[in-house]
């Protein structure tokens, strides 16, 4: 059992919290602050109950040493206009400016760390991880996990900070890890489990893990063709991982086994070439012409889809139906993204692509049961792996 923040008395201690504020930045500007807001219910409780918050975070994947364009400056000021009070962040991990900024901090005042990933010891063995969590010990008081898009990850900030101050689960890594136990162990039914994304091979485990559970598979963006490739079509200069093939073979012997729905799409929207304005066709599924590529699902499919949707009592869908970036290859993953949206029961978007493409297709987040933060988390949790950063919170 975790327990989560409301069995702790935070006021006026210096609490710790790992947030997930990985964000994407062009030109140093926040292009999706989904991941800050995110991170907000659990920051607002603990301040509005006396806490003095300390934002633990990483940006990008600097080296262990201090690089000025993966700083936390820019979720800093965001993080700070969506709170509406200034967050000061430390110039350093766990240095001078991190003490005397933590030292600062009032009661109910919420400040960062800079980015944790500029110490070598954030990501190194556990004897560097340890000494680098027993530092920030000192600092503080309490420790609390609420970055779930880092939960897969044993690291200072993640799991040894944990083991060595009195802990909980925030808001949001709490919300997740109840969603996927419910998904993973008793959904109701039907269940339905929509996988996209570019490679098969990424999805192999979760599909490994979930075939025994669902009732319907749902295949779409670039894995699909294997898959097709799998029934000896023809695919055309489509993304394919031929070393995939037997695999996706025995997947579809195992799917019969256990009678799941294996759904394919029957239409493909084809291109001469990768870019947005490349020539496009609609063409069956067993016929995509030689050189061309499939970048989504067609018209045809995305019907079938929205049927096979419509009556599921859960949903979980993780991957995009093409290459939603390029408005002409959008329609597959904003369709099912809408299905989703139209139906009453449980329905889950599994984190990375499936979330960013919420949000640049302007599609209503709060429509959805439960859209995750973390994308590699999201996958290891689906295929049923324990995640050390919610395994060390169970410790209480």
């Amino acid at each position: 059992m975790i327990r989560g923040i409301d069995d702790l008395e935070v006021s006026g201690k210096v609490v710790f919290v790992r947030c997930d504020l990985n964000v994407p930045l062009e030109a140093g500007a926040i292009t999706d602050d989904g991941r800050i807001r995110a991170s907000l219910p659990t920051l607002k409780n603990l301040a509005d109950r006396g806490a003095r918050v300390v934002v633990l975070a990483h940006l990008g994947r600097p080296k262990g040493t201090p690089e000025a364009k993966y700083s936390l400056a820019p979720a800093a000021l965001r993080l700070g206009e969506l709170l509406g009070s200034l967050v000061p962040l430390a110039s350093d991990v766990c240095g001078i400016s991190a003490q005397e900024t933590i030292s600062a901090l009032a009661n109910g005042q919420i400040a960062m760390l800079e980015n944790v990933r500029f110490d070598a010891r954030e990501t190194g063995d556990a004897n560097a991880r340890q000494e680098l969590a027993k530092t920030w010990a000192k600092l503080g008081d309490l420790y609390v996990s609420d970055g779930f898009g880092v939960v897969h990850r044993e690291q200072a900030s993640v799991t040894d900070l944990a083991n060595e101050l009195p802990h909980a689960a925030g808001l949001l890594v709490k919300a997740e890890a109840d969603v996927f136990a419910k998904v993973l162990s008793n959904p109701e039914r039907p269940y339905a489990v929509v996988l996209g994304g570019s490679k098969v091979s990424d999805k192999l485990k979760v599909i490994d893990n979930l075939i025994s559970n669902v009732d319907r598979l749902l295949i779409g963006g670039g894995m699909c063709f294997t898959f097709l490739a799998a029934k000896g079509y023809s695919v055309g200069a489509s993304l394919l991982e031929t070393d995939q093939i037997e695999n996706v073979k025995e997947i579809l012997d195992r799917a019969k086994k256990f009678n799941v729905e294996i759904v394919l799409p029957t239409d493909i929207v084809v291109a001469d070439a990768f870019a947005a304005d490349a020539k496009t066709q609609i063409v069956s599924a067993e016929n995509i012409p030689d050189g061309w590529m499939g970048l989504d699902i067609g018209p045809d499919s995305i019907a079938n889809f929205e049927t096979r949707l419509a009556d599921a009592k859960t949903i979980m869908w993780n991957g995009p139906m093409g290459v939603f970036e390029m408005p002409a290859f959008a329609a597959g993953t904003k369709a099912v993204a809408v299905a989703m949206t139209k139906n009453s029961g449980m329905t889950v978007v599994g984190g990375g692509d499936s979330a960013a493409a919420v949000r640049l297709l302007g599609i209503d987040e709060a429509a959805f049961s439960h859209i995750s933060t973390g994308g590699g988390a999201s996958l290891e949790y689906l295929e049923g792996k324990k995640l050390p950063g919610l395994a060390v919170l169970e410790d209480n």
